[in-house]
């Protein structure tokens, strides 16, 4: 997944300010040890000269040049040590201490990215998932299906909520492992606190450690960024301020209903959710409402593009929040709506 065009200037501006910070510190550094020692600007002086000149010699056809400059710039770089150390500062004080050594605060090693760059880029997308925090909490090595009884039966479906959530589970990770080579949006729908925020917190987390961006918005949040967008006096900035919503690798819309519904809200989720599908971009939407109310709420033209281009995945069962408060598990986190 390549990171946009902003998020990556981001990146190399953090970079290219960490390495003027390298130079300006070493530069204060350099002026501080030459006002202590101040044998130690000849010497310096004295280590680049030899080098200018056993590399004319060199070049000249020299061929002891190299052997020569060696062993006199071994025994300068000696003197420069002692310098440092006889006056307090350490050997290495004028060498250049870079965030990252490998890359030298570069975040490139050739042309490939630097370690540090790559977890760069996922410490970003964290920061503008909405998701910070949580996702350590809340991911598939801490879903469990303990909470999810095989005698709960949902009497539309017939089925136990434990198949359900069985079937929940195993369809989301099949949404990972095939995100990349495969379109799919997910509707999860049905009863108060089970499970499906949890689940798409799981999603979200595998995805970003992927480095793939995703944004999270509770559908109130979503729609105030959409009114502020329309009405809060930004139309000229009204494309760049919903391209992250458009663009972004994975979406997530929670706690759908929520919000104040009205003739705004409806056209601004059927526009967010067909721009999305038209550019193929993945989207993930829960909601306690039933198929029929998100019908009669919203259109029945979004209701059409959701039977159309989502895997509905329906979820019951006794809301998970009330059984840890029975069992005494309150310190334990939640696996909710």
């Amino acid at each position: 997944m390549a990171l946009s065009n902003s998020q990556y200037d981001l990146l190399m501006r953090i970079y290219e300010q960490r390495q003027l910070e390298d130079e300006q510190r070493l530069r204060r550094q350099r002026q501080e040890a030459y006002k202590r020692i101040p044998k130690l600007r000849r010497t310096e002086e004295e280590i680049s000269s030899v080098s200018v000149a056993k590399a004319k010699n060199l070049l000249d056809g020299d061929e002891t040049a190299l052997a020569s400059a060696k062993e006199t710039l071994a025994g300068l770089f000696a003197r420069k040590r002692q310098l440092l150390l006889d006056a307090g500062f350490p050997e290495d004080y004028l060498e250049p201490h870079y965030t990252c050594p490998d890359c030298r605060d570069t975040g490139y090693i050739g042309t490939e990215k630097c370690h540090c760059f790559k977890k760069a880029i996922i410490d970003l997308l964290y920061q503008q998932s909405n998701l910070q925090g949580i996702l350590e909490e809340e991911n598939f090595s801490t879903f469990r299906l303990e909470y999810y009884s095989s005698n709960h039966i949902d009497p539309l479906t017939g089925r136990s909520s434990l198949e359900a959530v069985k079937t929940a589970l195993k369809t989301c990770r099949s949404f990972v492992d095939n995100f990349s080579s495969e379109f799919h949006n997910l509707l999860l729908y049905g009863d108060t606190g089970v499970g499906k925020t949890f689940l798409s917190h799981c999603i979200a987390k595998e995805l970003i450690d992927a480095s793939y961006s995703v944004i999270y918005f509770s559908a109130v949040q979503l729609f105030e960024h959409f009114a502020e967008n329309t009405f809060g006096g930004k139309r000229e900035e009204h494309s760049d301020g919903l391209a992250p919503i458009y663009e972004c690798d994975l979406l997530i819309i929670d706690d759908l209903g929520t919000e104040l519904t009205n003739a705004f809200t409806a056209s601004q989720l059927f526009a967010c959710i067909n721009e999305r599908i038209l550019r193929r971009k993945a989207t993930i939407i829960s909601t306690n409402l039933a198929l029929d109310d998100i019908k009669s709420i919203y259109s029945e033209r979004i209701f059409s593009r959701l039977s159309s281009s989502y895997t509905m995945l329906r979820l019951t069962g006794d809301d998970i929040r009330i059984q840890k408060k029975l069992l005494n598990l309150g310190g334990t986190k939640d696996v909710t709506s």
